[in-house]
């Protein structure tokens, strides 16, 4: 086990037991990146970590998307000394920017988000950068738990990769299928 893997379980950051995830994918793990989001000296250590990977890189904005990209967004950003932005989701299920911010064609983006696990808020938040024709230069996680490599198209950065923690489809959930009672922690 790593410094940064300890840093997240002393936290309480890693749940064990039986969830569905933002992805509806079901686990046995769950990475309540709020553990670590509500204590700002671990949750600065870890932004830094990102921001010190992607410095350099001509990145103009940090953008997340809700909720907790927000914040590690909004971090990043002033470590890097840029401004930030989220996207949020609409109606429609695809995530915009409002709120007045603006990317101008061209500008070098960098993503930041909590948790990756199938990359789905990652690609809503790069679908709302093409609808402006921003530049996404990087993607920066604070965990990436995922199962194969995405090809964001950018480079992918993460505090802290973990591999081999089963995801399932809720049909073929053996933890579903053993009875355990199912817990959905997030809110999306």
């Amino acid at each position: 086990m790593n410094d940064i893997e300890a840093l997240f379980i002393k936290s309480g950051a890693v749940l064990n037991g039986h969830f569905v995830l933002t992805s509806g994918l079901h686990s046995p793990v769950y990475w309540e990146k709020f553990r670590i989001i509500e204590n700002p000296a671990t949750a600065v250590s870890l932004c830094n970590m990102i921001a010190e990977h992607f410095k350099g890189k001509g990145i103009e904005l940090v953008v997340g998307p809700t909720t907790g990209g927000i914040i590690l967004a909004f971090e990043v950003a002033r470590l890097m000394g840029l401004p930030a932005a989220f996207a949020e989701k609409v109606p429609s299920g695809e995530r915009e920017f409002r709120r007045g911010f603006k990317i101008r064609a061209g500008e070098k983006i960098l993503v930041v988000d909590d948790v990756l696990t199938t990359g789905k808020s990652v690609r809503e938040v790069f679908d709302a950068v093409a609808k402006h024709k921003g530049d996404i230069v990087g993607v920066g996680v604070l965990v990436d738990r995922s199962d194969t490599p995405f090809g964001f198209g950018a480079p992918l950065f993460s505090c802290l990769r973990v591999a081999n923690i089963p995801a399932y489809k809720p049909e073929h959930c053996p933890l579903c299928q053993s009875g355990q009672p199912l817990t959905k922690p997030g809110s999306s």
